[in-house]
Parts: C-alpha cells; sequence; structure tokens
C-alpha cells in the first residue's frame, strides 16, 4: 500500500528491484494446482513483495551481500501502491498459476492464513529450530504467523498505529497538548477546522487507509472485549454499539476532519500530509518517521500518541508482517537462509525496520527519536487486530465497499450495521 511515500506497506523497507511487470523467472518452477511437483533446486532465488521506488534499495543492498556470500542470484518482484487490495489475489495467481515465487511477504491474520490453509506455504518449523528463531524473534509476532498451530511465516514487523501530528499546526489552532479523551480529540478536530487546517489526513483509495479511522471509533464506542468479538464473528455487528460507531465516521466526513474527496484520495498522496503542512495529523505507524526524513524535516517538529478510547486497557490497532516460503519451491533451505540473513540485526538495522520483531534491532533514539519513543510508550501495549488483516481478503472488499457507501450517503449507520452483519455472517458460515 505504497505508491511514493513511506507508508504502512512501504516503510518496512525489505525489498530490492521494482518491477512492476512481475516477471516470472524460471526460480520454483512448480506445477500448477492440479499437480504437486517441487522444482528442481538451483541457485536462482524470487521474492515477492509490496514496496516501492522510496524503500526497495535498502533491500536490495542485503540481498546483494547475502547472493555475494552464498553464490545465488536472487529476483525481486514488487507491486506496488495497493497493498492487501490486490497484492494476496496477484500472489494467489501466481501460485495456482504455477510461477509462484520461493519467497513472499505477507501480513499476519486472514490475509495470510489462506496460504498457510491451501498448504501453499510450508510448515517452516524445521528451519525455526534450525535458526533458532523461537529465542531470536518476538512471541507474540511469531503468533501472528502461526496457523493453526503451523508456524508458516517469519515474522519481522509487529507495528502499532496511532496519530502522528504536526506540532506547529496544532500550535496554530492553539492546541498545546494532544487529546487524552474522544471528546478533546473531537474539540481538537474543531479547533482545527477553525484555524484553517485539515485535521486528520486519510485517503479513501483501496479502502484500507480511512479504515483506521473506523476500526478506531468501533474500539471506541465497542470496547476492546466485544470489539474482538465482532472482529470474530462471535457477536452481531446488526448492533448499537457499532450503529454509533458508522454514525461518528460520517460525522468526521461531514464536519471537515478528513480531506476534502477523502474517499478518491491515494494514500500514497495522503499519507504525508502531516509532514507536508497539509493536515494536522495521520493515522499512521512509525514507518512514517521516514517520511520526515526524507523531507528533511526536524523530528522534534513532529509527535505521535495513542488515539483515545476511553477503555482500559487503553489499546491501537496493530499488525504483524513476514516472510512464507513457497511449498513447492526446490529451494526452501536457501529461501530459509536468505529470510535468516534477513533476520539478523544488522540486516534489519540497515533496512531501517522501526518495528522490528528481531532482539537487538530495536531503533535507534539518535536516528530515529520518534520511533523510539513510541515503542517505549507503546511497544508493549495490547492491541487489536487491524481490521483489513482481522478479515479475510472478500469480507475486507465488502467492508470497504460499506464503508464507502456510508461516506456516500447511499446507506445510513443502521443500514451500514446490518449489511456487515451479512458480510460477517456468511464468512462465518463458511
Amino acid at each position: 500500500m505504497t505508491g511514493s511515500s513511506f507508508t504502512r506497506r512501504g516503510f518496512l523497507a525489505l525489498s530490492s528491484v521494482t518491477a512492476v511487470g512481475l516477471a516470472v523467472s524460471a526460480c520454483t518452477g512448480t506445477s500448477g494446482s492440479g499437480g504437486a511437483s517441487t522444482a528442481p533446486a538451483s541457485n536462482k532465488l524470487r521474492l515477492f513483495t509490496y514496496e516501492d521506488d522510496t524503500t526497495i534499495g535498502m533491500l536490495k543492498a542485503q540481498i546483494q551481500k547475502f547472493d555475494q556470500q552464498n553464490g545465488t542470484t536472487t529476483t525481486v518482484n514488487s507491486l506496488p501502491g495497493s497493498g492487501a487490495a490486490q497484492f494476496p489475489d496477484k500472489l494467489r495467481t501466481e501460485l495456482l498459476g504455477g510461477a509462484g515465487p520461493d519467497v513472499w511477504r505477507i501480513w499476519g491474520g486472514q490475509l495470510g492464513a489462506p496460504f498457510a490453509k491451501a498448504k501453499q506455504a510450508a510448515d517452516l518449523a524445521p528451519y525455526y529450530q534450525k535458526y533458532g528463531w523461537d529465542s531470536s524473534i518476538n512471541a507474540a509476532a511469531i503468533q501472528g504467523m502461526t496457523f493453526d498451530g503451523v508456524k508458516a511465516g517469519v515474522p519481522f514487523v509487529l507495528r502499532g498505529v496511532g496519530a502522528w501530528y504536526n506540532k506547529e499546526l496544532l500550535a496554530k489552532a492553539g492546541v498545546d497538548a494532544p487529546p487524552t479523551t474522544y471528546a478533546e480529540l473531537e474539540q481538537m478536530n474543531e479547533r482545527l477546522v477553525a484555524a484553517g487546517v485539515t485535521p486528520c489526513g486519510l485517503g479513501g483509495k483501496y479502502g484500507w487507509h480511512i479504515m483506521r479511522l473506523f476500526e478506531y471509533l468501533l474500539e471506541h464506542t465497542a470496547g476492546p472485549t466485544l470489539h474482538d468479538k465482532l472482529l470474530a464473528g462471535q457477536e452481531s455487528w446488526d448492533r448499537p454499539e457499532v450503529v454509533e460507531a458508522f454514525t461518528l465516521f460520517k460525522k468526521w466526513q461531514d464536519n471537515k476532519w478528513l480531506p476534502e474527496g477523502a474517499l478518491g484520495l491515494d494514500p500514497a498522496d495522503v499519507s504525508r500530509a502531516y509532514v507536508q503542512g497539509k493536515a494536522a495529523y495521520g493515522i499512521e505507524g512509525n514507518w512514517t518517521e521516514a517520511d520526515i526524513l526524507a523531507a528533511k524535516k526536524d523530528p522534534a517538529q513532529f509527535g505521535s500518541f495513542q488515539l483515545p478510547t476511553g477503555h482500559s486497557p487503553a489499546r491501537h490497532s496493530g499488525f504483524v508482517e513476514g516472510y512464507m516460503i513457497n511449498a513447492r519451491s526446490g529451494n526452501k533451505d536457501k529461501a530459509a537462509a536468505l529470510i535468516d540473513f534477513l533476520m539478523k540485526p544488522d540486516s534489519q538495522k540497515a533496512m531501517q525496520i522501526t518495528s522490528s520483531t528481531v532482539k537487538g534491532a530495536e531503533p535507534d533514539a539518535g536516528q530515529l527519536p520518534l520511533s523510539a519513543e513510541w515503542g517505549q510508550k507503546h511497544g508493549e501495549s495490547p492491541f487489536y487486530t487491524i481490521q483489513d488483516q482481522a478479515f479475510p481478503k472478500q469480507q475486507s472488499d465488502q467492508y470497504f465497499s460499506v464503508q464507502s457507501d456510508l461516506l456516500q450517503g447511499k446507506v445510513a449507520p443502521a443500514a451500514a450495521a446490518k449489511k456487515m452483519q451479512e458480510i460477517i455472517s456468511a464468512w462465518a458460515r463458511n
């Protein structure tokens, strides 16, 4: 989910050569879905990711080091820009067509789960033992890449999402400190609008970026216990708490707390709005600090805060990302060695992974002060699963459609809640 900016789907920086064409080089050579053949071993590897030009070079340097040390040639293809809206479908098509990569990057939750359940992703338990990943990687992150007891992925990122803000713009509106309650957040928004400042920079294209606002509002109206049950399909969405969240969601648009025409904005264009002075804050993770550095801004001009929910424990949205290995690759050992190389603390630091799961790869406060501060304040805080990972791809797409219809005035909040219940009920029956 990147464009020209360092975003959640971008700054995590594990990419090498931008190749939108996604050439299917002879790396895995697997058969189609009807067969179960394994490709012959070779010294060629292929990695598929979703990085853009701004981040892909940091992986390229690490890949080159690995190749030089191991006599391999690794091709890295990327599908930047749309993240979970398109990447899983493209990957699935390649795997079913028999030309899938040896290694691919993927999110946890219900985005990574289908590849594990279909046994397209290899069981990595032997490599966890060989490389000692259980002791070198955050245990909670590993759980996020474990499906039905199978360790199908190696997580390198454990991210929390909060509000990242421009201090100058808050001061312009007479706001001395970030809000500590939801009521204060609304009051801050009103003061920003009165001062001629757009409060929150979010884009609705693809659905996932503006989703971060709704999921926060649902945490506020429903509370942690009910929110988790809603995500798991254990409670009905056709209820007052969900209607209230959708009502607030529409209020944010109608009160101009979002950019004009937010539904049509590309996240790649709007995610840096708070850095550019076009919005007071964004709902981002600490990958966004790279935007500040790339713009040659002083990090001291910016800050972050956990969006206030009014509940205990205070939670934020969170997610994991990691690597999977093709179950039919003939190069599983080399692929695992590549992943292990990328999981070394030195590699993680070189790629500026600011929420690394690897022990010893914590962000340097001297280089990434805002990321270090977020980690110190909220690194151990509980989180709810970000909603485009909590749901399977099909349900996420339907959910995004409901969001869009609501903001366009095609459906009322109560109707949106009923529609969401229909979507989740259909998933729960599968």
